[in-house]
């Protein structure tokens, strides 16, 4: 069975690809990383989008294991647009119905599932991998959960937290799938 471990990055200073944590975030990332030292599971891979905020919320788990950083292209944010939207909510709620929908120089859903997905099947395919970390952002991690509960919609990205833990069981043999939230800010 394999197991991937989907983080939405913490607190961070805006949506820049070079917005840093805030200090709340930092404190978050220590966090995760207690987190991830009481699960006591051997990773074989670390994937992060090349967003700093991705970066650094796994960083100071990285540090305490020695595991690399691998970065993933495939898992920056999603662009909504080039332009500015006036309502970006209204746009974004949109692209949750209709998977086809993009703005000017956005992606649409499709696109955004298309890439993360080739992400997923790589590591899917490669037997050498059963403990995984994926470090990421809301909006695609959103709609990549989709595909494991279809009930995981517009709402559900709503409710995400900065940072959130979702864990992905893959069952290789009958096909099957889990997917749980599995992070309880309140324990740390």
């Amino acid at each position: 069975m394999k197991k991937i471990y989907f983080v939405r990055h913490c607190s961070a200073d805006g949506q820049h690809k070079d917005a840093p944590l805030t200090k709340m975030g930092i404190q978050q990332a220590v966090e995760l990383a207690t987190f991830f030292e009481k699960e006591q599971v051997t990773f074989d891979l670390i994937l992060t989008s090349p967003y700093l905020r991705a970066i650094e919320s796994i960083k100071p788990y990285t540090q305490l294991t020695g595991i690399p950083i691998e970065y993933d292209e495939r898992l920056k944010e999603r662009i909504l647009s080039e332009d500015p939207v006036e309502d970006w909510m209204e746009a974004l709620e949109k692209s949750f119905m209709d998977y086809s929908f993009s703005l000017h120089g956005g992606e649409s859903a499709r696109d955004v599932m298309a890439r993360a997905n080739e992400v997923i099947h790589e590591i899917t395919r490669d037997a050498s991998i059963n403990n995984v970390i994926i470090v990421s952002h809301g909006n695609l991690l959103s709609h990549l959960f989709n595909q494991y509960d279809n009930s995981f919609g517009f709402e559900q990205w709503k409710e995400l937290r900065n940072p959130d833990i979702y864990l992905l069981q893959l069952d290789s043999d009958n096909n099957s799938s889990k997917l749980e939230c599995i992070w309880n800010p309140d324990n740390y």
